[in-house]
């Protein structure tokens, strides 16, 4: 399996909810991954009149595009925000009016590397945009017709990709956690991994599979991330807690990025934070204790903030492949004569519109 395909962006390509001539024969594809890169790839099959199958281990779709709900407000604890720069993706959020708006997130730059505000410099002029009322709204309406169809399966992991023995199907899946639905159970034409780039080689490894897009995607670096939810709720009273502004990317050894939750369209007004650590900062700590890391990134948060006060609700998420730092440089992988393909945003950089553009291409190449 040597042959390599990939796709740079082009402008007049159809857009995901722009259905292609079907095939005389409607193929049975299976998606791994339910994230935005399965989610664009999925539909773009779907809509160009195929058998499109999406498994995930996760309880909800969307991969990063995330959020937390607790008593005192969710959190968006994976993607903070996007930015729409391809006017494709930009056609397609235009199919749900109203569902993204703009966050005028008055987001500065921290620029003393202890971390107190000594001077702020504002950036990132291009407009932020968030779900309502939270990140993974996105995904959902996206995954909405194929779950209506039954065709989304979640809480199951697929540990291993097999030649059928028999029939039309290319590929049966060993799965983990859950059975195969009895529709499926005859195989797949295609299966297309829309996984972090560690877990589709890993998957591919273990399948004895594809040896040439092991031996590409195993160059490609991403970095994890811990991450900190604090909710100060007695706050409210008092008015806005801290500085006076509502995001920052800070130069503090222990923090990336903080946001202030409340400051977002359609969230709960109690005053809360998110706080991201660096991806250094999360490497050498990957493996700490949840407490550890929670008290380590609370004092972080104060010396960036100000605020010293004791939160009532503070919770850490760890992802572990978060950002990009080393892409695989085309926007997706593609076996076409034996029906295997690979995407994510790992293959173009880590921003949602790079899954969105790695999924959706890869659809239109394997059409």
């Amino acid at each position: 399996m040597q042959r390599l395909a990939s796709r740079s962006s082009s402008r007049t390509r159809p857009t995901s909810d722009s259905p292609s001539t079907p095939h005389a024969r409607a193929r049975r594809v299976a998606v791994i991954g339910a994230g935005i890169a399965g989610l664009a790839c999925a539909r773009t099959l779907a809509q160009a009149g195929h058998e499109v199958w999406v498994f995930d281990k996760g309880r909800q779709v969307g991969g990063r595009m995330a959020c937390r709900d607790t008593p005192f407000g969710g959190f968006d604890h994976g993607v903070q925000y996007f930015t729409v720069r391809d006017e494709r993706f930009a056609r397609v959020l235009k199919l749900n009016p109203g569902l993204c708006k703009p966050w005028r997130a008055n987001a500065v730059r921290v620029l003393d590397p202890l971390g107190r505000v000594a001077e702020v410099a504002r950036h990132r002029p291009e407009a932020h945009w968030v779900p309502v009322p939270g990140m993974n709204a996105l995904p959902r309406a996206w995954a909405e017709p194929l779950a209506a169809q039954g065709r989304i399966a979640q809480g199951v992991r697929v540990v291993g990709i097999e030649a059928a023995d028999a029939g039309d199907a290319r590929w049966r899946l060993k799965l983990e956690g859950g059975e195969m639905p009895a529709e499926a159970s005859a195989g797949f034409d295609q299966v297309l991994l829309a996984l972090p780039s560690a877990q589709a080689s890993e998957l591919l490894r273990a399948s004895g599979l594809a040896a040439d897009f092991v031996e590409r995607i195993e160059a490609v670096r991403v970095a994890p991330c811990w991450t900190l939810m604090v909710a100060f709720p007695h706050a409210q009273s008092a008015g806005q807690l801290g500085p006076q502004w509502n995001a920052a990317t800070s130069t503090h050894h222990r923090i990336a990025w903080l946001s202030r939750e409340s400051s977002k369209p359609g969230r709960d007004p109690v005053e809360r934070w998110t706080v991201q650590a660096s991806a250094s900062w999360s490497t050498e700590h990957l493996e700490d204790d949840a407490q550890r890391v929670a008290a380590k990134l609370l004092k972080g948060f104060a010396e960036v903030t100000g605020i010293r006060a004791e939160p009532t609700h503070a919770q850490v998420h760890r992802w572990r492949y978060a950002k990009t730092h080393v892409p695989l440089g085309q926007s997706f992988l593609l076996d076409a004569e034996h029906g295997l393909g690979v995407c994510g945003d790992w293959c173009l950089g880590h921003r949602v519109e790079d899954a969105f553009v790695s999924g959706l291409e890869l659809a239109l190449a394997a059409l």
